[in-house]
């Protein structure tokens, strides 16, 4: 594998577990301030698939580092 794939998949995991994290951080506060239901259901929403993204891309490192 050359140098800058090895580089992107270094960097992948954590960058989709931090999405994940800031979307759930916006949620939470969205709902903790009171703020519109809406915004808050759209935001867990996009929490879902960003863990979904998440997880495929940690399986994706995993396999790829292991072979």
């Amino acid at each position: 594998m050359d140098e800058g794939m090895s580089g992107l998949i270094d960097w992948a995991a954590p960058l989709a577990v931090a999405a994940v994290a800031v979307v759930l951080a916006l949620g939470l506060i969205n709902m903790l301030r009171g703020g519109s239901a809406s915004m808050s259901q759209t935001l867990m929403r996009w929490r879902v698939i960003l863990q979904f993204v998440a997880i495929v891309i940690v399986m994706a490192v995993i396999y790829l580092k292991s072979s």
